[in-house]
């Protein structure tokens, strides 16, 4: 997923109305014994309804124009765009089983001799960390050889003409061509075989989100841009009982953190996309 043209380059108060919203009616719809979980669509009614007693419908949200719209309207759109959007690639969402089908499948396919880790997990659900492992395959058999850091063990650095402008407080699972002056990072957030959801795929995100914060300031201060990928995958973990931090991430990429966002098998087609792009060191 890319960010949509028509949300990107919007204001910061744009965003905070987007999260009063979200918060205030809810990302999405609970489970009921007649109904799925789904993602909430909103109302003009709505929307006013809620921002109006709060002080937040003022002028300048119902007179002020973005690209052709009122302010409020295209709120509106944005909102409803992120539900639509989010619906469409549920599908690509695996589970465990269909992550090891295809770990397999490429591996026996590829014959890969990149790092294939194993996930941090204990017992049963201890086995090879199969997006990552899909993710390390793709991207040395696009590369054809050419190096990149596949488990970086080091905080990735920036440097000009010799002297050090940034380190970045995370390590990324991946960087290329390494980690001392990338032109590409990406996070992987994989949480295959979760029964219950946990505050760590809310840390994911806003791990994800920090990450992007440094690499807009460094594009926004120094003018370099290093290219910044989130890979995500788990229907459970995502679709079933995280919707709202899908939501989050989709306004994270349209607030510039985050480059592209891949969910799933998307994966397998549009990684190689990616990297068939980045310069040959």
């Amino acid at each position: 997923m890319k960010p949509d043209p028509r949300f990107v380059g919007l204001p910061p108060d744009f965003w905070a109305h987007v999260r009063l919203v979200s918060e205030g009616l809810g990302y999405s719809v609970r489970k009921t014994k007649k109904r799925p979980s789904s993602l909430r669509t909103y109302t003009s009614q709505q929307v006013r309804g809620w921002l109006s007693p709060r002080g937040s419908l003022d002028r300048y949200v119902q007179e002020t124009e973005i690209g052709g719209q009122t302010y409020l309207v295209r709120l509106l759109d944005y909102l409803n765009a992120r539900a639509a959007v989010l619906g469409a690639i549920a599908p690509n969402l695996m589970n465990r089983d269909q992550a090891r089908k295809v770990f397999r499948d490429l591996k026996r396919r590829l014959k890969p001799k990149c790092l294939l880790p194993l996930n941090k997990q204990k017992g049963e659900k201890r086995h090879e960390a199969y997006l990552t492992c899909i993710v390390n395959m793709l991207t040395e058999q696009a590369l054809g050889g050419c190096h990149f850091a596949q488990s970086p063990g080091a905080l990735a650095t920036v440097r000009r003409d010799g002297r050090l402008l940034r380190t970045f407080s995370r390590r990324y699972d991946g960087a290329y061509p390494d980690t001392a002056n990338p032109t590409a990072v990406w996070e992987i957030k994989e949480y295959y075989g979760t029964t219950t959801f946990g505050s760590r795929v809310a840390d994911g995100v806003y791990e994800t989100m920090l990450d992007g914060y440094e690499l807009a300031e460094l594009r926004d201060n120094e003018n370099l841009h290093i290219n910044h990928y989130l890979i995500v995958d788990d229907r459970y973990t995502w679709w079933d009982c995280g919707k709202s931090y899908l939501c989050r991430i989709v306004d994270a990429l349209h607030t510039g953190m985050i480059d592209e966002v891949i969910f799933g098998r998307e994966v397998l087609v549009r990684w190689p996309q990616i990297v068939d792009q980045w310069p040959r060191a």
